[in-house]
């Protein structure tokens, strides 16, 4: 199975719950692919494959195996249990050089072996033989094998006897008196196998050796020391293989988990949970908070500030400000207002610029690159809080063409550029502005009509009298009018400048909104966007351990 095609379910539902366990190891070894090591995962891989077939060849057949050191009996036990010379034992034989197979019924277990690959000229079936063995102990379902001494000089017997306990739904460790203590079996084979005490059994075989009063004794330390490696509640059971003590007692115990037909079960249970757990012990299995609006929101204000967006805001409401005092106050008095300097100027940038040309931004306002990896890494960080580091580094590396590039720099400039900074939806500024040229024409044509006519003797026909202003008599239309135009026109200015604040404050606003919704559009894609990928995957991935733990 490659990690890369998307997990399908291993089991239907008619399995059960081991099923699901293993389609949970699936499914989490399948999202880590990539990010943890391959090492970690490739027993997932094995497994789950071997899960399969095992139980598609035969689920009524429970395999049992074997194990121990050279001279422990464990041949004249097989050949014990199977009723049979089938193992060659003593000095005819003094290691197992080779496993061998005995089968008893229901059929099916041929297809067993060749998939454990044992030879053919090394399998027997039990059903052809005589059977001598009582009702409570007729081991009819059983598959045993007899294993390779652990102990032996030659690497190939290691080699196989590795590859076959991983075959086994239970494993019988013969220990003998002088070897019981042995740190070989114990280190190399018994601790590691610690988390499957389930689907283990300790015999301490040869028992006839030891006087009867010291044999309780010797069947307790072997627990004990069994117990201290950590497989705890273990079976103990002391036989001797050539007189048959203890031997009907083995029996029983195999009938009693062949019956139960869930030592494949337990065993394939116990190496979904070993898998599990070694992958979980890198890769982790806590909650995560992942990625927060709160840290979005940070991100974006970050990205913000490294690009001086609240400056640009501020000097585009400060130069709309200025402007629109200048369009609508007295026209006289407009050349005070040109005294000061646009904001802008000191940006290098021109109000009436729609957009702006990257080419053209100022250096106060590109986005600082280090700035901008500052926020980015910050984000990540934040993003990764609760993960183990094999999961930390896949998220910063969902990241990092941003963080180690331009990319994220660039697009934020891109976002500056495009930022539309000119004045707008101000269009009753010029109409005030004419307004202001007109009570100015006004104010002139009035005062000089009225010197015409008043001080200077030109013949000018004298305007209507308009009564009501000044004496009781009246004062001349032209007076009145030029008077009120510009009382009008101070007025209309004073007022302009009130409402040319508000005009400052919507600018600001709109630039500000619109550079952040533009900050925010980059953040999302090239940041948050693939943070959010690789911690969804993680969730996968924990869903599944989770899962398969049970």
């Amino acid at each position: 199975m490659s990690y890369t095609d998307s997990p399908t379910p291993v089991y239907r539902d008619d399995i059960g719950e081991i099923g699901r366990r293993v389609d949970g190891l699936v499914a989490a070894a399948t999202a880590a692919h990539g990010r943890l090591p391959q090492s970690v995962l490739s027993t997932a891989d094995q497994l789950s494959g071997r899960a399969v077939e095992r139980l598609r060849l035969s689920g009524e057949h429970t395999i049992v195996a074997l194990a121990g050191a050279t001279g422990s009996g464990k041949s004249s036990l097989f050949n014990s249990l199977t009723d049979l010379d089938l193992a060659g034992v003593g000095l005819r034989r003094p290691t197992t050089s080779w496993a061998l197979a005995c089968a008893w019924g229901p059929d099916g277990a041929q297809g067993l072996l060749e998939w454990m690959g044992i030879p053919p000229r090394h399998q027997v079936s039990r059903m052809s033989m005589l059977d001598r063995s009582s009702e409570d102990t007729k081991l009819d379902g059983l598959v045993l094998l007899d294993l390779p001494d652990h102990d032996s000089t030659e690497v190939s017997h290691h080699v196989e006897m590795d590859r076959l306990v991983q075959y086994a739904d239970l494993i019988v460790w013969v220990l003998d008196p002088q070897k019981y203590a042995d740190a070989a079996i114990h280190d190399r084979y018994l601790r590691p196998m610690a988390s499957y005490n389930d689907v283990s059994l300790v015999v301490l075989n040869q028992i006839d050796r030891i006087p009867y009063e010291q044999r309780s004794r010797a069947v307790e330390d072997v627990r004990r020391i069994v117990s201290a490696g950590g497989m705890t509640d273990v079976p103990v059971i002391g036989v001797s293989a050539t007189r048959g003590d203890g031997v009907d007692d083995l029996k029983r115990e195999l009938v009693t988990r062949i019956r139960a037909r869930a030592s494949a079960k337990e065993r394939l249970g116990a190496d979904v949970t070993a898998a599990a757990e070694s992958i979980a012990a890198v890769g982790g299995r806590g909650n995560v908070p992942g990625v927060t609006e709160a840290d979005r929101d940070e991100l974006d204000r970050a990205l913000f500030d490294s690009v001086g967006g609240g400056q640009l805001a501020t000097a585009v409401g400060a130069s709309s400000r200025r402007r629109a005092v200048r369009l609508t106050g007295w026209p006289l008095t407009r050349w005070i207002g040109g005294l000061r300097k646009d904001p802008l100027d000191e940006l290098g940038l021109d109000l009436d610029q729609r957009e702006l040309e990257r080419s053209s931004l100022p250096d106060s306002i590109r986005p600082q690159r280090s700035a901008v990896e500052t926020s980015v890494r910050v984000f990540v960080e934040k993003a990764s809080v609760g993960l183990e580091r094999p999961w930390r580094d896949s998220v910063r590396r969902a990241a990092e063409s941003a963080t180690d590039s331009t990319g994220v720099s660039e697009a934020v400039e891109q976002a500056v550029a495009s930022t539309r900074i000119g004045l707008r939806g101000a269009a009753w500024l010029h109409l005030i502005n004419v307004l202001q040229w007109l009570l100015l024409l006004t104010t002139v044509g009035g005062l000089v009509w009225w010197v015409l006519e008043r001080v200077v003797d030109l013949g000018v026909p004298e305007s209507p009298v308009v009564s009501g202003f000044g004496p009781a008599d009246g004062q001349p239309l032209s007076l009145v009018l030029g008077v009120a135009a510009l009382v009008g026109g101070v007025l209309l200015a004073l007022a302009s400048r009130v409402a040319a604040r508000f005009v400052a404050r919507s600018q600001t606003a709109r630039v500000e909104r619109e550079l952040r919704a533009a900050i925010a559009d980059v953040s999302g894609s090239l940041v948050v966007a693939p943070v959010e990928a690789e911690i969804a995957v993680y969730e996968r991935y924990r869903a599944g351990i989770v899962d398969a733990l049970g």
